[in-house]
């Protein structure tokens, strides 16, 4: 795994997401990918979580508790931190995929106790043991008294001519004096080393006596804490599947948090691989790559084939796609347009980089090639990366040798990608429908590489303008290419002429995209704009309707009061209103001239026009005179025949006695039908729309009779028992 690491350039990448990490690990997790990467999803949403404690590595301690061993504080201490920080995550995640985990994980109560014994600092607390009190209080007063006398003798006038400073120095993890020589006649101590300028470092026997007593009460405290760990252990030893089981799952949850953070930090992305072998990356950067161009490449067939110039990147395009599909399979973030990516799952990962030559076993660089070719047909669902294909041997036999080797591997279900400048390999595989062609492009201008790709081709190599480029002289080169042929010259010429046809087609085909893109959203907003028109047309046209409506009973009301002039001013409104409510959007065509007498349509109703003054003509409608503008009129039929139908017209008297109310008490059911059907048509003419019927309840024969006959008449929109107030069951009120 670190030789594929190395070889990919993700060394430094690796290195720098471990130090995210609690404790060194495998990159790879154990488990179901897919629930990894819902408990990493949930996790990015917690920005303030409290940071993980750094631990050491517990497998030789939990070893030690099987074998009922007693562990050092430090070690016990460790789980401690542990089952800490699941007391805290249980506090934080409630619910969700994480909070479902951690409230399942059940912490022994033995385990309060132990946590309970411990400071921040990972020390035994004083208070948990009198013993243990008493031997801190006592160390504590020895430090103060060694301070104390330190201090006393530095302040000795005698002493001081002797002193070279007046610091306390620790040698040996003693505290020292430093004095010139000819000090014992003023100080009584032991000489603990010398300095590089002659002088002494001298602790005093009044330290030497405290630092005695210090040592004998450490010894104690080591002895105290020692029965601690013994007793612990013991409860350890009881839990052991408990602190196994809850030291892989902080192992699992380090893992999760430096995916997140690391992440975070570095503004990278996650990409969960896909059961296919597709790879398509859109925007993807390479973790080595300080200012990256990103690679983005649609990679669906088995075998992708780069040819073109020389440090034109071809081998950092052949490490992308590899590292991309690595990084996916263990969960690790990177610079990607995840949303537009896609990468696909591999069991394995085969890099062929290197020159394999190993003098000392005897395998030359092709003997090596083969050997790495031969291990691959062992292999299943394996991401291969081969860089310079041809190396080692005679590049027209390797040709055929290779053309070979990649087909049966095509058979065997691996996806590779291949670096080359043999122009023939490439040639022969151009035809296989699972072999796709990249080539890297060179600016013929500029005399550089440009680091892009152009699908579908076989580049060129350039090795004459990369030699002109890092300082071969032009006669050099011009004779190399004599001696190169002008035949195989010609073919480069072609080869170039394609790839700058390709990459005017390109250019072109996305010129005409950007403006299919804006035809698009110029559809997509007259879409817009036409909905909103017709929404509001839907809205004044159903205002007009309302107040058509309004105007109509308005109208019927002066009717009713047989004022003809408002009755006109009415109507007029009301067919203004209807007339604006079938305004219509296709072009208009010329109106036809209209004169006196011809038949007209306006609106829905027909008429003949009475006279013409401007643009207004005054008509006859409906047994009624309009006054209406001329554009709103059309010809209807024939004129002259309307005209004559005109002179025959019908006209109706208004009954000024008319009522809205009948009586039929006492008449038989014959004379109450004929009654009511006068009743009825005098009240349609009348322009009444609500009347009441009076007919009693009786033996109910007139109320049946009167009931039946209205279900039949044409005019009556319906009708039910009048109200208690207005007769009841005895009357019925009957809407026209």
């Amino acid at each position: 795994m670190q030789e594929l690491i190395s070889k990919l350039d993700l060394a430094e990448y690796a290195k720098s997401f471990e130090s995210f990490l609690a404790r060194p690990k495998p990159l790879f997790m154990q488990g179901d990918i897919h629930l990894h990467m819902k408990m990493i999803d949930e996790l990015l949403l917690y920005t303030s979580l409290k940071p993980i404690p750094m631990m050491i590595e517990l497998d030789i301690a939990l070893a030690h508790l099987q074998k009922s061993g007693v562990l050092r504080l430090e070690e016990i201490y460790a789980f401690v931190k542990i089952i800490n920080y699941f007391n805290y995550l249980k506090k934080v995640f409630i619910e969700g995929q994480i909070g479902s985990w951690v409230q399942k994980i059940l912490i022994p109560s033995e385990f309060d106790e132990i946590c309970n014994y411990f400071n921040d600092k990972g020390e035994l607390k004083s208070d948990i043991d009198e013993k243990f009190d008493s031997i801190e209080n006592s160390l504590k007063h020895i430090k103060e008294d060694m301070s104390q006398s330190l201090r006393r003798l530095m302040s000795n006038s005698k002493l001081g001519a002797y002193l070279v400073d007046r610091q306390i120095h620790y040698i040996n993890n003693q505290e020292a004096l430093l004095v010139r020589g000819g000090f014992n006649h003023v100080l009584k101590g032991s000489i603990i080393a010398r300095s590089s300028s002659g002088f002494f470092y001298v602790t005093p026997e009044s330290i030497m006596t405290l630092k005695s007593k210090q040592s004998d009460l450490l010894d104690k405290k080591e002895e105290l804490i020692y029965q601690y760990c013994k007793k612990i252990s013991s409860v350890y030893t009881k839990n052991l599947k408990f602190l196994a089981y809850i030291n892989r799952e902080f192992d699992r949850f380090d893992n999760y948090n430096a995916r997140v953070n690391f992440a975070r930090q570095k503004d990278m992305e996650f990409l969960i691989p896909k059961k296919n072998s597709i790879i398509k990356l859109e925007k993807f950067s390479h973790p080595a790559l300080h200012n990256p161009m990103p690679i983005s490449i649609d990679f669906q067939k088995q075998v992708l084939m780069v040819t073109g110039v020389n440090a034109g990147g071809k081998t950092m395009l052949l490490k992308a796609i590899l590292s991309s599909a690595l990084l996916a399979k263990y969960l690790l973030p990177m610079k990607i347009d995840a949303k537009n990516s896609s990468i696909g799952a591999f069991k394995d990962f085969a890099a062929i980089l290197d020159d394999p030559q190993n003098v000392k076993n005897d395998i030359s660089t092709f003997a090596g090639r083969m050997t790495q070719f031969s291990e691959l047909f062992s292999k299943k669902e394996t991401l291969v990366g081969v860089d310079e294909i041809e190396l080692g041997t005679d590049s027209d036999e390797a040709a055929s040798l290779f053309k070979i080797i990649i087909e049966e591997l095509i058979k065997r279900g691996m996806k590779i990608v291949i670096t080359t400048h043999h122009k023939r390999l490439a040639s022969l595989l151009a035809t296989n429908e699972q072999v796709e062609l990249l080539a890297a492009i060179y600016d013929e201008k500029n005399q550089r590489p440009t680091y892009g790709f152009l699908s579908g081709t076989i580049g060129k190599s350039y090795a004459f303008e990369t030699a002109l480029r890092y300082g071969i002289s032009a006669n050099v080169v011009g004779m190399a290419k004599e001696v190169y042929g002008e035949d195989k010259e010609k073919l480069n010429d072609l080869i170039q002429k394609n790839i700058d046809l390709e990459l005017k087609m390109k250019k072109e085909s996305a010129e005409l995209n950007e403006k299919l893109e804006e035809i698009e959203r110029l559809k997509v907003s007259l879409k817009d704009e036409k909905e909103s028109a017709k929404a509001e047309y839907e809205k004044l046209k159903s205002q007009m309707h309302f107040e058509y409506t309004k105007a109509i009973s308005s109208a019927k009301e002066a009717i009713k009061s047989k004022d003809t002039s408002e009755a006109h001013r009415h109507l007029n409104r009301a067919h203004e209103y209807k007339k604006a409510t079938h305004v219509k959007t296709e072009v208009i065509s010329k109106p036809e001239p209209l004169s006196v007498g011809d038949a007209i349509k306006y609106g829905n109703s027909k008429g003949v026009i009475k006279s013409i003054k401007k643009e207004s003509a005054m008509i006859e409608c409906d047994g009624i005179s309009l006054k209406v503008p001329l554009s709103a009129l059309k010809k209807s039929g024939n004129s002259t025949n309307l005209r004559k139908k005109a002179k025959v017209t019908i006209s109706t008297k208004v009954d000024s006695t008319a009522t809205v109310v009948l009586d039929l008490h006492g008449l038989r059911s014959e004379e109450a039908i004929e009654k009511l059907d006068k009743f009825l048509s005098d009240a349609l003419i009348n322009g009444y729309d609500e009347v009441n019927v009076y007919h009693g309840i009786g033996t109910g024969k007139l109320a049946y009779a009167v009931k039946t006959f209205l279900k039949t008449h044409p005019s009556v929109v319906s009708f039910c028992d009048a109200p208690p107030n207005q007769g009841g069951f005895g009357a019925t009120v009957v809407k026209l």
